[in-house]
């Protein structure tokens, strides 16, 4: 037997979202001119290989989606262990972000890397954006990857409301 049944309510939703620990990125991009956008986020996975696909989930409220969006571009920094000072400036609605933390430009597509607070960041291509509740997940294909020097340290990574690092073997 089926009964009807309401969605749970946002703090059950956050409880049940914060229990599982996730890799900490920073999806980034720019509007084309050189002013760069950017926010924190856990909701990022491999999608394919061939080709290959990676997706992010961003805020349809947030300034970064609009622009992403319009540039057809964005880079998905992945943060290690050291990298928290980025998570916390890019975890909020602030304009200042991209003073709190050192930046450069790719090379290749011009788009914001954090080559100190990240181990990889793979530069994408919209592939495809999907509105999906309050957010819109972005489907992006990997078209650069850069490995820099944290990449020997440990990902970040967040849950049950705070950070934490993989453990060292």
């Amino acid at each position: 037997m089926t009964t009807a049944l309401s969605p749970v309510d946002p703090d059950s939703y956050r409880a049940l979202m914060a229990a599982h620990p996730g890799g900490v990125a920073v999806v980034t991009t720019d509007d084309g001119l050189g002013t760069p956008y950017g926010f924190a986020c856990t909701a990022w996975c491999g999608v394919s290989l061939d080709p290959p696909l990676l997706l992010v989930c961003a805020s349809t409220t947030g300034s970064t989606l609009p622009v992403l969006a319009g540039r057809g571009w964005f880079a998905v920094n992945l943060l290690h262990g050291a990298g928290r000072r980025a998570a916390d400036a890019f975890a909020h609605r602030d304009a200042g972000r991209f003073s709190a933390v050192p930046w450069r430009p790719s090379p290749a597509t011009g788009l914001p890397l954090l080559p100190e607070d990240a181990h990889t960041a793979a530069e994408c291509r919209v592939h495809r954006l999907d509105p999906v509740g309050d957010h819109t997940v972005i489907i992006g294909e990997i078209v650069r990857t850069t490995t820099t020097r944290g990449a020997d340290q440990p990902p970040l990574l967040y849950g049950m409301r705070r950070y934490a690092t993989w453990p060292v073997p």
